[in-house]
């Protein structure tokens, strides 16, 4: 959408925009309600399957079987068959726990101990055969829990080859195709789901990170703008409550004007509030020129405001509006100045305001106040710098640039070359 589109489809498309930020927080936040656990005043949600070795440890009855065999002395040599059933165990636990965590299951020892494993694997289906060669589909997925990446696959293919290899020699080749078959099944489609839990994990973290930071991002909004407004309105309504003051005993019309501005200050602060909770307040330079205009007379401060150049985009006007309300609160508040110049000039590219003040140069401008440091930020988001600091004459000024978009005959009117007031 052009910067020159109408005011009333920019609202339309701000009021669509909130409303959809909105409704995706709303989502977000009944996700969490339902299937989060509580963490430092932040939900965040239980993400797929339990991130431990328990998940797998069902798959084991697979070696029921062996187990049987040792039971009913149908096993040579019992003794050395149990060790290796429960050396197999052991690794096969050891090793699926830490194919949980990266670092653990990436680890030396985890390799080492994989490598145990198929050792004994290949022992064991070597000196018994039959229903042990059923250790090579847990070896597979053992594997597939903790050999990630590309090399994934050969090794699944390597060790499904290794086991039907075996299988053909101790129990013919006909049970061949069978163990091989399921050693690489075993191993890859568990590879395959622990790496889609572990990336759902990392997406939802990422997701509940971005909800926050969104949220953060509201809160700072909300915070620098009503700083913002209310600093200028206070700081407005008090110069003017003094000037009604001061006039009430010799000019009682000239208080009741600036009562009346009082009033109208009031109302528009009000208003400003309300369109900044909202989120939909877009600043007119004109307007805040003609702000700065009465709150500096009512200071006793003289003004003069000059403007030229092609006329500028929305946004940079607002910004610009920002930093002519903040440097014209400092004035009111601090300089004790009795001149303000106020020059806006759009060349080229850049769109450049200075604000000059022949003050005191009061420090609490120069430390970069609560206003300074917002603007400066907001300046910096939009391409755009803030300067500010005591003037070589003598007083204190502002200089605000921002890049300035290149105007759009059909839709304004460019300012006169030279407009001074």
């Amino acid at each position: 959408m052009s910067w020159w589109a109408p005011a009333g489809q920019r609202l339309r498309a701000a009021a669509a925009a909130r409303r959809q930020w909105k409704a995706d927080m709303a989502r977000a936040k009944a996700a969490q309600r339902a299937s989060g656990t509580k963490c430092g005043g932040w939900r965040h949600e239980h993400a797929g399957p339990p991130p431990t070795g328990f998940a797998l440890l069902p798959w084991l009855l697979l070696g029921l079987g062996s187990f049987s065999n040792l039971l009913q002395g149908k096993a040579e040599n019992p003794w050395i068959g149990g060790l290796g059933l429960f050396v197999f165990n052991s690794l096969y636990v050891y090793v699926t726990f830490r194919a949980f965590d990266r670092e653990k299951r990436q680890s030396l020892s985890t390799r080492l101990a994989l490598l145990t494993m198929g050792l004994v694997t290949t022992a064991l289906a070597v000196g018994y055969g039959g229903n042990w060669l059923l250790f090579f589909p847990l070896l597979g997925l053992a594997t597939g829990a903790t050999v990630r990446g590309r090399h994934l696959g050969r090794i699944g293919l390597l060790l499904a080859a290794y086991g039907a290899v075996l299988a053909g020699l101790c129990e013919g080749w006909r049970e061949a195709p069978n163990i091989g078959y399921a050693t690489f099944l075993s191993c890859m489609v568990t590879a395959a789901i622990l790496s889609l839990s572990e990336a759902v994990r990392e997406l939802r973290a990422a997701r509940e990170e971005l909800a926050r930071r969104a949220v953060e991002k509201e809160r700072l909004r909300f915070s620098r703008d009503l700083h913002d407004l209310l600093g200028h309105t206070l700081s407005v309504i008090v110069v003017k409550s003094e000037a009604a003051r001061r006039l009430a005993g010799r000019d009682l019309d000239a208080a009741l004007a600036q009562i009346g501005d009082i009033e109208s200050v009031g109302r528009q602060a009000l208003t400003e509030i309300r369109e900044a909770v909202t989120g939909y307040r877009e600043g007119s330079l004109s307007t805040e020129l003609t702000r700065a205009r009465s709150a500096l007379a009512a200071a006793s401060v003289e003004s003069v405001v000059r403007q030229s150049g092609a006329p500028l985009a929305p946004q940079t006007e607002a910004l610009l509006g920002w930093v002519v309300r903040e440097a014209v609160t400092n004035v009111v508040r601090h300089s004790r100045a009795t001149r303000c110049e106020i020059t806006v000039e759009s060349a080229g590219e850049r769109a450049r305001l200075t604000i000059t003040d022949n003050g005191t140069g009061t420090p609490v401008m120069t430390t970069g106040g609560t206003g300074l440091r917002g603007l400066t930020e907001r300046l910096a988001a939009a391409a755009g710098s803030l300067t500010a600091g005591p003037a070589p004459g003598g007083g204190f000024t502002v200089t605000a640039e921002l890049p300035a978009p290149p105007p759009d005959p059909d839709t304004e009117d460019p300012i006169p070359a030279a407009l001074e007031s």
